[in-house]
């Protein structure tokens, strides 16, 4: 980071947060925002020596099956996204901002632990898609409440902008959140879908994927192959419905198709260079 210096024994995600603090206090009386990205909980896997051993001392009590090292880095998360709120609440701005929390993937299955979803990381099981999105925004949403509506990524765009009275007209890949955190509608129209042609390290196995009300079918390319689930029935994705509904499978994948066509999205093209056995 060129415009950081670091110190001599600091943790990133606290120095991080250090200068959200200073950056806060020194926006307070005027319209700010607060991109805040931070590089835990990502490997490698580091985290401060007495926290990390607090939980080789908890797990060893408990016998339980986690990793020390995550543990502590979620601690740090959780400590800085606190020390961010009291920040707006000594500054006197709490209750006229908005506050997002969100992730951009589902935990690594090798030091996480995604059930009942399906896999982790690098999938296009909800395992690997789905993530935390929690709003704070006083006075418009109500405290403690929950919305199983399906939203996606982009649709934050378009729910800060309505959020702050900026004009989202053009953002057709965005649909604002509003109506729905603030209680004025259940659900929001629109299929999500995802397109990942990429080997990820953790999966190997690219495709695409839509999901269209509860169902969710996932189109892999290498080995071919289409599956079909009922999320409401099977959150955990463990029976494949695609051979039992062919009518919904054909649907959406004809549906997936084409919104992959009028994206105008750069597909992927087979290797010529490919040695089955060797190297890609």
């Amino acid at each position: 980071m060129p415009n950081l210096e670091g110190r001599e024994g600091e943790y990133l995600t606290e120095r991080l947060t250090d200068e959200a603090v200073r950056f806060l206090e020194a926006e307070r009386k005027g319209p700010f925002f607060l991109y805040m990205t931070h590089y835990a909980v990502h490997t490698p896997l580091q985290a401060p020596e007495k926290l990390v051993a607090k939980y080789e001392r908890k797990i060893e009590r408990l016998g339980a099956k986690v990793n020390p090292v995550y543990a502590a880095m979620v601690e740090t998360l959780d400590t800085s996204l606190g020390r961010i709120l009291q920040t707006l609440e000594k500054l006197g701005v709490a209750d006229d901002t908005l506050v997002i929390l969100t992730s951009d993937n589902g935990g690594l299955s090798d030091v996480t632990d995604n059930e009942p979803l399906r896999a982790g990381k690098g999938f296009l099981y909800e395992g690997g898609i789905r993530v935390p999105l929690i709003v704070r925004w006083p006075g418009r949403t109500r405290p403690g409440s929950t919305v199983d509506a399906p939203a996606i990524g982009t649709d934050l765009f378009a729910t800060i902008a309505e959020a702050t009275g900026a004009d989202a007209s053009t953002a057709v890949d965005s649909r604002s959140l509003v109506p729905i955190l603030t209680g004025e509608k259940q659900s929001l129209a629109g299929d999500l879908y995802w397109y990942y042609p990429h080997y990820s390290p953790q999966a190997k196995q690219p495709g695409a994927a839509i999901r269209s009300g509860n169902w969710k079918l996932i189109e892999h390319y290498d080995p071919p192959a289409v599956e079909l689930f009922d999320l409401s029935e099977d959150p955990g994705e463990q029976h494949d419905l695609a051979a039992t509904v062919p009518e919904v499978r054909e649907r959406l994948l004809q549906t997936l198709h084409r919104e992959l066509r009028e994206a105008g999205t750069r597909m992927h093209t087979p290797n010529p260079n490919f040695k089955p056995g060797g190297a890609q």
